[in-house]
């Protein structure tokens, strides 16, 4: 399919993971597949990146099962991790901030390349949880 030829048509895909890291590569390739036969593979790089901290994050900070879910709308894809967990995410620090090591920069590096980003509360086969989100657009 043409770059860009079926922006237009809403879409919406859900991916159900274990809490395994090999989740996170999973996830990644999937994304890139999905953006690729919709014609968006400009925007696969970011969208990438952006799905990594978000998987990782639910993988590693959570128990139970986790959720990759991409949709497009208007323009605007959006990338969204569910966790069981349904405590709120840490708020992401700063790049600027001496860090121990490199863990906690994955929500910061999530507010500085999405154009919109946050969670909520949201249960998901009778499991309590949270998605955390964030959207591009494609312009």
């Amino acid at each position: 399919m043409p770059e860009g030829e079926n922006e237009g048509e809403p879409w919406e895909y859900s991916l159900s993971i274990p809490n395994d890291p090999r989740a996170v590569t999973i996830s990644r390739r999937t994304l890139r597949l999905i953006l690729t036969v919709h014609g968006l593979i400009r925007l696969t790089d970011v969208a990438e990146l952006l799905a990594t901290e978000l998987v990782s994050n639910a993988v590693r900070h959570t128990k139970g099962p986790a959720a990759l879910r991409v949709r497009w709308s208007a323009g605007v894809l959006r990338i969204g991790a569910w966790d069981a967990d349904p405590e709120p995410p840490e708020p992401p620090g700063s790049f600027e901030q001496p860090g121990e090591g490199e863990g906690g920069r994955g929500l910061a590096l999530v507010r500085a390349c999405a154009d919109l980003w946050g969670w909520q509360p949201q249960a998901r086969n009778g499991s309590r949880g949270k998605y955390v989100w964030c959207e591009l657009a494609a312009a």
